[in-house]
């Protein structure tokens, strides 16, 4: 897969999925957008994953949000798909939070705004010293009314999400692992090595124990969202046994399916 904005590889069982933009401290544009999706839906399917991995380039910023040069008061410009930017954040925002596999954020630097949504909705964040992080939204007239208000009051409570995002101040790295914002903080020379350890370890567990733990602890606050994808994954499981592939072998050859003995 050849991308312009990101750069996506995959290595022993690891999804590396990094926003290319340093430039532009890692902000997003639809492009940006479109190719994470695809990375990220490129990393759901492929079997020999286990472990997703999201960083930004250079040693500045994980991710500053959308790039607000090309926003206008219709949104953001150069919109690809019929999804502008603001739609393709949530999208972003969903698939992270739905693929059957844990995704850790390896935030590098900056983490601002929708950069800082994308490492909250990560299952799990490990930060560089260096790195800082908050929301922006009511100082750019912009805001995150879904996963960014409520993943981020699951993390640190009502008070401080609000804080936070009122406020639009820069936290430390040290200021967000006491807060519950990230899950280890380490010196920079030490990020990567820190991330493999946490991926090593997270490929040594169970993949479907993950999968459905990942679904059950968004099952009770997402709704019907929730429960459906909690409920898919027992069903991804279901489809493997004797049970169902006599319903499947019954339809196929137009008789009875006999499922009395998988009532035993």
């Amino acid at each position: 897969m050849n991308f312009e904005e990101i750069i996506y590889e995959k290595n022993d069982g690891v999804a590396k999925i990094m926003i290319n933009r340093p430039q532009k401290y890692n902000a997003c544009t639809s492009l940006t957008l479109l190719e994470l999706s695809q990375a990220f839906t490129d990393a759901w399917v492929d079997n020999t994953v286990g472990v997703v991995v999201f960083t930004g380039a250079g040693e500045k910023a994980f991710c500053t949000g959308g790039d607000q040069s090309i926003r206008d008061k219709s949104g953001y410009a150069g919109t690809l798909a019929a999804l502008p930017v603001e739609v393709g954040w949530q999208t972003i925002s969903s698939l992270i939070r739905t693929i059957p596999k844990p995704v850790i954020a390896r935030v590098n630097g900056f983490a601002i705004g929708g950069g800082h949504v994308f490492q909250v909705v990560c299952d799990l964040s490990i930060a560089a010293e260096t790195a800082k992080m908050g929301q922006a939204g009511p100082k750019v007239g912009s805001f995150d009314p879904g996963y960014g208000t409520g993943d981020l009051v699951r993390c640190v409570g009502l008070k401080k999400a609000k804080e936070i995002w009122y406020m639009c101040r820069l936290y430390t790295a040290k200021e967000a692992l006491d807060m519950g914002l990230v899950n280890a903080v380490v010196p920079y020379e030490q990020l990567d090595e820190e991330v493999d350890k946490w991926c090593a370890d997270l490929l040594e567990k169970s993949p479907t124990a993950l999968k459905m733990l990942k679904y059950a602890f968004h099952a009770e606050t997402d709704g019907v969202a929730g429960i459906t994808h909690l409920g898919v994954g027992g069903l991804s499981m279901f489809y493997g046994t004797d049970e169902s592939v006599e319903g499947k072998n019954a339809f196929m050859e137009k008789r009875k399916p006999d499922y009395a003995k998988y009532r035993k």
